[in-house]
């Protein structure tokens, strides 16, 4: 195997290949995973399982991922089966090849340890602020990523390892002046390209399908029509915010609160000053001489003072309160007005202080803070009221686990009911993750679908909280036929759709390259559109593939051929031209150093399709689960 890789790695189409795949390769990395999973399975590689539960989960962050990344448009992707069923079959190879790489690790006795897992985290420069580790940036992040704090730990264990396994082959990368010219010509080309579409929705309204054909479809494919598990819930809402009107303040309390708190409402004595700063000792023991002769402070400190800002103002400082008070001005230990300093020395060189004037402590009157005072008064009454309904409620619903009238009794509220949900779309008001946790992690749900427990205080956001009960619960399990029969009507004629495109499409790619297209194209009412420019991307579509992957047009006669766009509609491709591509002089370094690092992934690359070769893989029926 190793000649093989050695072999491969210095093989230019393959470093051009991977070129263009690496980065995502990387970005698109999944180690998601989550155990358990009783039923059909994903894939079993060399014995080892990767259950539904895992590939879901992988796939669910992958579509999260997508749709942050492309926003609204991709709900139109979301929208194609042809496009999430290839999407999730990328999400199970890389699952596939993250195993076969842990086993091929344990081999080589690559091992990454807590330790490491937790420097590499603390060292990532997106969970730092001012290039500190941020827990709190770092949570944030990774759930809205969603995962958990163990979850991303195992994803960074899957990245480490996989690293190991790339230094072990990557030593080598190297390339040739040539292989990068050659490789700037192929990645950065141009195509000149006339499209024709044929449009599978119109087909798809042509077709029919009897009852025996659907039923047919839906018992050979039953595993496509898995309906989620669903929950309707009871539940009793708290907020710290409504008990706010239901508390009353005495004049009492507010009398009582100032009495408590009159540190709160007064104002410190206060000092003005006045500075002369001078740069040594010498020059500071001269101006004070002249100013103990009769000399104005004022004129002194704006025709001497280093200190240009309070130079402006004869050295004035302003009112100052004990805390923004600098320590050398209470060094000075001024303490009446009109005082003269020594000679002060300070980091910024010597300065002479006088004290202008002092203005005593004094406290705000009651009438001046009263409204301040009764909202402060009512909002700690209101969150001592909240707290303590929280514990009134708790120990109801706990007491009484049969249904939730003791706990609306308690709340003074009866509980809301939601109609039946899924994780997929949870209730507004419901939609906080202890919330949800809560109702599906399953000790709230009772056996065969009966209510179950009450839930105890689940406190969201700080000052809100619920207490919930799942009053009903349907598993996940196969959706009957009558409730699926549209949906699968229409994948019925969409298949049928598709399969008369191909046909119409094979037989006029065979008309238009025997010359015979122009006549057929017209008969079937499609004509090629005008010449676009194609260039290549990090995650190309299959028509762009398609596309790159047609020869050079000879003699200025284009070259045909047919594929897909990304809404499953079969497009036929007339080649015009090719025009390679070029890097200005200065832009070859990079490009030469993103291909030595190509050439490092080229071996990793070739060691995975060895490791594909030799290993048994079985995919299971979950692998076909469409979502």
């Amino acid at each position: 195997m190793m000649d093989n890789l050695r072999a491969a790695a210095n093989h230019v189409v393959l470093k051009i290949i991977l070129a263009l795949i690496i980065l995502s390769f990387v970005l698109t990395g999944v180690g998601n995973y989550l155990i358990g999973g009783s039923g059909d399975y994903a894939a079993k590689v060399n014995g080892q399982t990767i259950e539904r539960a895992q590939l879901e989960q992988a796939f669910q962050s992958e579509r999260s991922r997508m749709q942050q990344q492309l926003g609204d448009q991709f709900s139109a992707l979301a929208g194609n089966e042809g496009y999430m069923q290839q999407m999730r079959r990328q999400v199970l190879s890389q699952l596939i090849d993250n195993m076969l790489l842990d086993q091929y690790a344990k081999k080589l006795g690559l091992a990454v340890s807590d330790d490491q897992i937790k420097d590499a985290i603390r060292k990532a420069p997106y969970f730092q602020t001012n290039g500190q580790f941020d827990n709190a940036k770092y949570l944030d992040l990774i759930g809205r990523m969603g995962y958990t704090a163990d979850n991303f730990a195992q994803s960074m264990r899957q990245q480490l390892v996989n690293q190991q396994v790339i230094q072990a082959f990557g030593e080598s990368g190297f390339v040739l002046p040539s292989e990068s010219q050659a490789m700037a010509a192929l990645v950065l080309q141009e195509r000149d390209v006339r499209l024709a579409t044929i449009d599978l929705k119109a087909l798809q309204a042509k077709q029919s399908a009897g009852d025996d054909e659907l039923k047919a479809y839906y018992d050979q494919n039953k595993n496509s029509f898995i309906a989620p598990e669903q929950v309707k819930v009871s539940y009793i809402p708290l907020d710290a915010a409504s008990m706010q009107d239901k508390v009353k303040v005495s004049e009492e309390d507010i009398n009582a609160y100032y009495d408590q708190h009159k540190s709160s409402y007064g104002q410190p004595e206060r000092k003005n000053y006045s500075v002369i700063q001078l740069k040594t000792e010498a020059e500071a023991n001269a101006a004070l001489d002249e100013l103990k002769k009769g000399a104005d402070f004022a004129t002194l400190a704006k025709e001497k003072s280093t200190d240009i800002i309070s130079r402006r103002t004869g050295g004035e400082l302003g009112w100052l309160e004990p805390e923004t008070t600098a320590d050398e001005l209470k060094q000075a230990n001024l303490t009446e007005k009109g005082q003269l300093s020594g000679v002060v020395k300070s980091s910024v060189g010597y300065l002479i202080v006088r004290l202008n004037d002092i203005e005593p402590e004094k406290l705000k009157p009651l009438s001046e803070v009263h409204d301040a005072i009764a909202k402060q008064v009512q909002q700690e009454k209101a969150v001592d009221a909240y707290y303590a309904l929280q514990q009134k409620v708790s120990e109801a619903a706990t007491s009484d686990n049969e249904s939730l009238a003791s706990a609306e009794e308690a709340a003074g509220v009866k509980a809301a009911q939601s109609d039946w949900f899924t994780r997929d779309n949870i209730p507004a008001a419901l939609n906080f993750k202890p919330v949800v946790q809560a109702i599906f992690d399953g000790s709230l749900i009772g056996e065969n679908g009966a209510p179950g427990s009450n839930s105890d205080v689940i406190t969201v956001d700080g000052d809100r909280a619920f207490v919930v009960r799942v009053s009903g619960h349907k598993p996940e399990g196969i959706e009957p036929f009558d409730q699926v029969k549209d949906r699968v009507a229409e994948l019925v004629k969409r298949n049928k759709a598709l399969q008369a495109a191909k046909l119409q499409g094979e037989k006029l790619l065979v008309e238009l390259k025997q010359g015979k297209g122009d006549e057929a194209m017209k008969v079937a009412g499609l004509s090629f559109g005008a010449v676009q420019k194609m260039a290549r991307a990090p995650e190309d579509s299959q028509l762009v593939e398609s596309v790159f992957a047609l020869p050079h047009p000879q003699d200025g006669k284009p070259v045909y051929g047919m594929s897909q766009d990304r809404q499953d509609n079969v497009v036929l491709i007339a080649l015009d031209a090719v025009k390679p591509g070029t890097l200005p002089e200065d832009e070859m370094k990079t490009f030469v150093g993103k291909m030595e690092e190509g050439a490092t992934g080229v071996s990793f690359d070739s060691l995975l399709a060895s490791l594909r070769k030799e290993a048994k893989i079985k995919m299971g029926a979950a692998e076909q689960q469409p979502q």
